[in-house]
């Protein structure tokens, strides 16, 4: 029993030093044109079959002296020959062009896009592209698990789109791709294998069910509140868009004069607890001393305050992101916690 179990882990180490080798030797491109060098040809199953009946019809065409087995024998073995060249052809001269997928969450699909264009004025049909999937197809280099199949028109181009499912959080490098095709007879596939450049940034999966926003911290302004003006003191500040009109001071508006329809000159009562407290969203603070957790409930945390329009900002140990809003402010805190 350690023999067969020596002998299969072997060939394992073999097969995976043989796809290392095979993928190093590509360089990473995130536009590509296939050329001859780079597009590979092996019979298929039913191709080998088929080269198995053309050599047992050739035999017994020599034995017998059968002139309509010859014709038959090679009339196959030319339609075949016509089907490789023209295999090979449909995927030479290809053009692949990565569109940079968006960011994502750790956990879910990831989509990203490839167009292919083609150059010459005959359309190329039945082309795949996929992730390459080394370990299941044996350590083969160039055979994918699941195929995105398209039709590219004559001098026009296609969108072939490709989900994956990364790892975990982090900037991680797109896998490797390959399209291939078995037009026309399916008696030959030919592939390619293809190492995009392209990165793509994933942010930590969000708690399903995260507990309720922290309390509020107490800050203190002091000069810098006087600074920007004495109605930080008074209890009223500068409308903003979105403030409830019961809160707008129209005594003072209509003293001043100077209300605009946008809003412009008019105050309104600044509420002491906003003034006196601000959001902050601590990873010491974030549940248990998982760091993959505490980053979960982090990311939850920041979208809900998102969502709820609150200013927040984040502490992930030295890192402190100041309090603000927006969506610019929430992809740099899901930047912070998918880098951290």
């Amino acid at each position: 029993m350690a023999a067969p179990a020596l002998i299969s882990g072997l060939r394992g180490v073999l097969k995976e030093r043989v796809a290392r080798w095979f993928g190093s030797r590509l360089p990473l491109a995130d536009s590509v044109t296939l050329t001859q060098r780079t597009v590979y040809i092996l019979p298929t199953r039913p191709g080998l079959m088929l080269l198995l009946t053309l050599a047992v019809l050739l035999i017994a065409s020599i034995n017998y002296q059968l002139s309509l087995g010859y014709l038959l024998t090679f009339l196959l073995a030319g339609t075949a020959l016509a089907g490789m060249h023209a295999g090979h052809a449909t995927l030479r001269g290809l053009s692949m062009n990565l569109i940079a997928p968006s960011a994502g969450y750790a956990g879910a699909s990831m989509a990203f896009d490839i167009q292919l264009t083609n150059g010459r004025r005959s359309p190329r049909y039945a082309i795949g592209l996929g992730l390459l999937d080394s370990q299941a197809a044996g350590g083969l280099p160039g055979v994918a698990r699941r195929l995105a199949w398209a039709d590219v028109p004559a001098q026009g181009a296609s969108l072939v789109q490709v989900a994956f499912t990364p790892p975990g959080r982090g900037l991680h490098r797109l896998p490797a791709l390959t399209a291939e095709t078995r037009f026309p007879l399916g008696t030959f596939r030919v592939w390619t294998v293809w190492r995009p450049a392209a990165q793509v940034l994933v942010y930590p999966a969000p708690e399903p069910a995260p507990p309720p926003l922290p309390t509020g911290e107490p800050h203190s302004e002091g000069a810098a509140a006087q600074a920007r003006g004495g109605g930080e003191f008074d209890g009223v500040r500068a409308y903003r868009r979105g403030d409830a009109m019961k809160d707008v001071l129209w005594k003072k508006a209509a003293r001043s004069g100077h209300a605009g329809a946008d809003g412009g000159g008019l105050v309104v009562r600044d509420k002491p607890q906003a003034r006196r407290q601000e959001l902050w969203l601590d990873l010491a603070e974030a549940g248990p001393p998982d760091l993959e957790r505490q980053l979960s409930r982090l990311c939850a945390w920041v979208l809900q305050a998102d969502r709820l329009g609150l200013d927040y900002g984040l502490r992930l140990g030295a890192l402190r992101i100041a309090p603000g809003g927006g969506e610019a402010h929430r992809r740099h805190c899901l930047e912070a916690l998918a880098t951290c």
